[in-house]
């Protein structure tokens, strides 16, 4: 590490540009500049600058509550997330206004991306996964979309989400097949094949190293052209959808994940007013319930406090929310497939939004 002092010491420069960004080195010329003083506590801040890119930063650049004037809500935004509540309802409970919620969930969804796709990099191979989709929608249920998931059976790991755009399908009656002929008029129609695309992104994010895989799935029947499509030897186990879903059904750990999304998000109950309005935000959620499920939640409710992590081989105990927001961390260093920089850029589009803001702040991550 660098120079020390009493106290905390800087990993690295926090300026991407900079070289002691990632090739930290002993002679790294960072000097301490003095302090600031904040309202919240800790209230006195060291700060620093960087010698070599002439950066100004302090100890809470490398905080996950940095750029927050509301730090304290972020634990309680968590939890109550995947704790089924809208965001009105967190609103209402934490005495703060909606959009403040609504953009402590994005950055929260986006620093979950990060912890996951930090954690995917530690994966040993992989022998069998499960994968299915969860249908729901945004907006109205003109768009409806999939969560394409994949899950590993043997622990239950969450591991991978991607999204598809869909049609409106099933019975309709003749006034709303004509507002979905003007929609789509208007807006433009989903891809057909968008679920096959969806699930080739999961398994290309998803199985980079492996050889040789099982996959089991019911029987969609876009899976197997996305499966033909994956560099590795797969064998693919299909389940009726129709078959009994109790724990003797090959497909019971991915069934197990779809109830266990709809039970902790609002927005994924077969009757809802708290639709997600954003295919986006419903990834930012789902990013969030899956660090929670794999790391914080217990694999079963009563018995020893194992996690789907631990099983797994990637961590050592049952972690809490404050582990996972224990340091901030930089979308530069770690990286993203295609699918999840788009979500952590907020690039995925509404079409029923004629506005949808990207992420690109500079400092605030």
């Amino acid at each position: 590490m660098g120079r020390t002092w009493s106290g905390w010491v800087p990993p690295h420069c926090p300026n991407p540009n900079c070289q002691y960004f990632s090739d930290f080195s002993d002679e790294w010329p960072v000097k301490r500049k003095g302090f600031y003083h904040r309202e919240r506590s800790p209230q006195r801040i060291q700060r620093f600058t960087c010698g070599h890119c002439g950066r100004h930063f302090s100890t809470q650049t490398f905080s996950a509550t940095y750029w927050q004037k509301c730090p304290d809500l972020v634990d309680r935004t968590f939890m109550m997330v995947v704790g089924c509540m809208a965001n009105r309802q967190m609103a209402r409970a934490v005495g703060h206004s909606p959009s403040t919620i609504t953009h402590h969930i994005a950055r929260l969804g986006r620093h979950c991306l990060l912890f996951q796709a930090n954690e995917l990099d530690k994966l040993p191979l992989l022998n069998e996964i499960a994968i299915d989709g969860i249908e729901t929608y945004e907006h109205s249920q003109y768009f409806p979309f999939h969560h394409n998931v994949a899950v590993h059976v043997d622990s239950g790991y969450f591991l991978y989400h991607t999204d598809s755009p869909l049609r409106r399908k099933g019975r309709m009656r003749a006034h709303q097949k004509e507002r979905r002929a003007a929609l789509e008029r208007l807006l433009g129609r989903a891809h057909p094949r968008a679920v096959e695309t969806g699930v080739r992104d999961l398994l290309e994010g998803l199985l980079g190293r492996q050889r040789a895989i099982t996959i089991r799935s019911d029987d969609h029947r876009a899976y197997p052209r996305s499966i033909r499509a994956v560099a590795c030897r797969v064998t693919h186990q299909i389940t009726s959808s129709k078959a009994r879903r109790d724990e003797k059904n090959p497909l019971w750990e991915i069934n197990l994940l779809d109830l266990m999304i709809r039970h902790s998000t609002a927005a994924h109950k077969r009757e809802t007013i708290a639709w997600a309005k954003r295919r986006q935000a419903s990834a930012e959620k789902l990013a969030i319930f899956q660090v929670w499920r794999n790391y914080i939640k217990r694999r079963r409710e009563k018995g020893t406090r194992v996690t789907s992590a631990m099983q797994l081989g990637l961590a050592s105990r049952q972690l809490r929310v404050r582990d996972v927001l224990s340091k901030r961390l930089f979308f530069e260093k770690i990286p993203l497939s295609a699918c999840w920089e788009r979500y952590y850029r907020r690039e995925v589009r509404t079409r029923a939004f004629p506005v949808n803001r990207t992420h690109r702040l500079r400092y605030a991550f």
